[in-house]
């Protein structure tokens, strides 16, 4: 295949998954930290692209690097198979992009996949539905878990998370907009490791997630403990 061949494909590629995610060029050159005009360039197929920001490209369009350089214009989004490192389950767009801005910032470049509801959540994890040809071992290394969700709720999505064995070790962190103590000791009792109080942003992440590489996105910290993450504090407590 030659050279402007595969280019093109790249670009096609490129502007498929960005209108599957509905998001602007503006958008996408914001995630990956790239100017719109060479976004553009990418997807007419005129534009050599870097190793480095293919990478960029992938975190930003929420798939592995593997999977967009493999993507094409065949029917169907190649992502929906793809192992991921991290399942995030938010309807809020808003939210979703304040969280992702906190991940480039905390430079994690663990693969993203965003599911909008309970439902869809589901079966992602279990391999139903449109998700049916994914493995059932590419299971993510963690859950981001909004509460507040359309068709299925959060606390179902983790009451079915921690009651089934092929799942249960899946370490969840829930997404909540308040300290709802009542809400969180129930969190607590069906299995969520930790939790982060919404809008997520560096700090946030930072207190509730202490150990951070690119191969293993969040790991809990020692002890079952996490850090105060309301408003100005600093200090330790046990989860929940």
């Amino acid at each position: 295949m030659a050279t402007s061949e595969i280019i093109s494909q790249f670009g096609a590629a490129v502007r498929r998954l960005r209108h599957d995610m509905d998001i602007s060029q503006a958008k996408l050159a914001e995630r990956a930290g790239l100017h719109q005009t060479y976004i553009a360039g990418i997807e007419c197929g005129g534009r050599n692209v870097t190793l480095k920001n293919i990478n960029k490209l992938a975190c930003a369009l929420q798939v592995s690097t593997a999977t967009l350089l493999m993507a094409n214009d065949a029917p169907g989004r190649p992502s929906a198979d793809a192992y991921v490192d991290i399942l995030m389950v938010e309807d809020n767009r808003d939210d979703e992009e304040l969280t992702l801005r906190a991940f480039q910032q905390a430079r994690i470049t663990n693969s993203v996949r965003v599911v909008r509801d309970g439902r869809e959540a589901l079966d992602f994890l279990f391999c139903a539905g449109r998700f049916s040809r994914r493995k059932a071992k590419d299971r993510p290394q963690m859950v981001l878990l909004d509460l507040m969700l359309p068709q299925i709720s959060g606390m179902e999505v983790l009451r079915r998370i921690k009651t089934d064995e092929r799942t249960r070790s899946i370490p969840v962190v829930v997404l909540t907009a308040s300290q709802d103590t009542e809400k969180l000791a129930e969190c607590q009792r069906l299995g969520a490791d930790t939790y982060i109080v919404k809008p997520v942003d560096l700090q946030r992440l930072g207190t509730a997630t202490p150990r951070l590489n690119l191969n293993w996105a969040l790991l809990k910290p020692p002890e079952a403990t996490v850090f105060g993450i309301g408003e100005g504090s600093q200090s330790k407590r046990s989860f929940f």
